[in-house]
């Protein structure tokens, strides 16, 4: 493939307000389409962006021969008919985090698109940005020897009524799956794999999670404690500790722009810059797999987001929280 890739956005939601900003920020991808249930919401999404074509159903997205890849952007219960609708149609996909609500509508996903091969791909966009890869870089190297903990939080005031999608359990609202999901995969990324979870939460009047903490015990020896609430502002922030320093990514978790290595008493302070809302690094990789030729991603493969859907659902089961639809 020569020509520049050509993405569809399922979804004209905020989200993917804030991904067709990446898109236009990237060098490699051009937003080509938007699908919606109402073609008024996909007319004023294009509008803004500057989307050629606009349709008023997923169907007609999909069949759309010109679009190479369809970013998923719809509310959480609906990412598993979504992203099967697109893989049926031959469509590499990038579908919105949580990959899915459990493990087993994960798992149909991803053996549909092994069955398939067709590229798929969980949207943590927070992977990519260049502070996070390079702290894993360090990491990787030994520059705080073993990593043995991580303690990351993910804290805002939503400040939403009744009928916001976070605050309604029918479309598996609550903290853990909407924002949790960040800290916790940092601490799967920096630590690896996880044997033991252990969760509790403070459930709100509508039946969500309002707050929640998981803690993690990782095959490696690691631990990690991980928070997210919708009713305060947390430090927002994530530290790895090793056994001869420690790192922390500055600034909000899901966009840091620098970050702080420990050793001894001297810090290093390494500014990561970058133009834009950080979206762009997600679609460009997904791009360079595309060209590549691959069928997943090797920094976020579709086994770790299998692994962090179990983790999910091992939470919920420890905090009682089930959804209406399951």
């Amino acid at each position: 493939m020569t020509r520049t890739i050509r993405w569809g956005i399922l979804g004209p939601g905020r989200i993917a307000e804030q991904f067709a900003q990446g898109i236009q920020a990237s060098s490699d991808a051009e937003l080509l389409a938007i699908g919606s249930r109402s073609i008024d919401n996909a007319h004023r999404f294009a509008d803004r962006f500057g989307v050629a074509r606009r349709y008023g159903s997923y169907a007609e997205l999909v069949a759309d021969a010109d679009i190479d890849v369809i970013y998923i952007a719809v509310p959480h219960p609906q990412h598993v008919s979504a992203a099967l609708l697109c893989l049926d149609a031959g469509k590499a996909v990038l579908c919105e985090k949580p990959f899915t609500v459990n493990l087993g509508e994960a798992e149909r996903v991803v053996a549909k698109a092994r069955d398939a091969r067709v590229f798929l791909m969980e949207a943590l966009w927070t992977r990519f940005i260049p502070a996070v890869v390079h702290a894993k870089a360090l990491i990787d190297s030994g520059a705080i020897g073993t990593p043995k903990m991580v303690q990351a939080d993910f804290g805002a005031v939503f400040n939403v009524d009744d009928t916001h999608r976070v605050m309604d359990p029918a479309l598996a609202g609550g903290a853990l799956l909407d924002i949790g999901i960040y800290p916790i995969s940092i601490a799967t990324f920096f630590l690896g794999p996880v044997e033991d979870v252990q969760a509790s939460a403070s459930i709100g009047h509508t039946g969500v999670d309002e707050q929640v903490a998981v803690s993690m015990r990782h095959r490696d020896g690691g631990i990690s404690l991980s928070g997210a609430t919708i009713l305060a502002r947390s430090p927002f922030d994530a530290v790895v500790t090793g056994t001869t320093g420690r790192i922390r990514l500055n600034g909000e978790l899901c966009r840091p722009r620098s970050l702080t290595l420990t050793r001894g008493d001297t810090d290093e302070h390494i500014d990561l810059p970058y133009e834009g809302n950080g979206y762009q690094f997600q679609a460009d990789h997904v791009n360079a797999c595309l060209r590549a030729g691959r069928l997943e991603s090797a920094l976020l493969p579709l086994d770790h987001s299998l692994a962090t859907m179990k983790v999910l659902d091992q939470a919920r089961a420890r905090i009682g929280l089930r959804y209406p639809f399951e």
